[in-house]
């Protein structure tokens, strides 16, 4: 099922990288040090020319999991599944992806931000979402009061979120862990940064 598979890969790290990559060298350095730092699990957003070929790179890394985030339809499902993706996140939810993203039988993690867009997952037989943009749908207090009347879901909130703020997300036993751009800070790549900041990442609590 795909449901238990994405839940064992969010239960790898209580943080998932959401990476935006340009540059396709840059690939394996950058997951090496994530994987180094303890967050195998890699969110590859296809943003950019070269995420789908940066992605299939990442895979060569031992121990890293890679996946496809920004994904907007089944086009894109299926070229991120071509790259190699071994599970798929988007920003929302619609039956046409949902039900392309069942039939493939990929782990996939689709976006919600409020009780609508989960009860449409809960109809397609999923109970794992991504609450974006975590930050700006109101926060902490929202999630908060979206898993009460929905206590067998569980999230992934993404977008806003800091090394600050993450640990009062991971502290809500709805949240199995969060995805978090902090962990790859724009401009040149600096692996022993990326590295250490990924072990702090990786200490987190949940």
């Amino acid at each position: 099922m795909t449901d238990t598979g994405i839940e064992q890969i969010m239960m790898l790290a209580p943080v998932i990288p959401v990476i935006v990559i340009d540059r396709v060298e840059d690939a394996v350095p950058m997951a090496e040090a994530l994987v180094a730092g303890g967050l195998p699990v890699l969110e590859v957003t296809l943003r950019t020319a070269a995420a789908l070929d940066a992605l299939q790179a990442m895979k060569s890394v031992a121990g890293a999991v890679v996946g496809a985030g920004t994904v907007l339809d089944p086009q894109m499902l299926n070229a991120a599944i071509s790259a190699g993706a071994e599970f798929i996140v988007w920003p929302g939810l619609t039956e046409n992806l949902g039900k392309a993203a069942t039939a493939s039988q990929i782990p996939f993690l689709p976006g919600t931000a409020n009780a609508s867009d989960i009860m449409r997952g809960l109809d397609l037989g999923l109970t794992h979402f991504k609450f974006f943009p975590a930050a700006t749908s109101g926060g902490i207090p929202a999630l908060k009061a979206l898993a009460g009347p929905f206590g067998q879901a569980r999230f992934c909130p993404t977008g806003g979120i800091t090394a600050a703020t993450a640990p009062e997300w991971l502290a809500l036993d709805a949240v199995l862990c969060v995805g978090g751009s902090w962990v790859v800070p724009p401009g040149p790549l600096d692996p022993a940064r990326v590295e250490a900041l990924a072990r702090e990442a990786a200490g987190l609590s949940r």
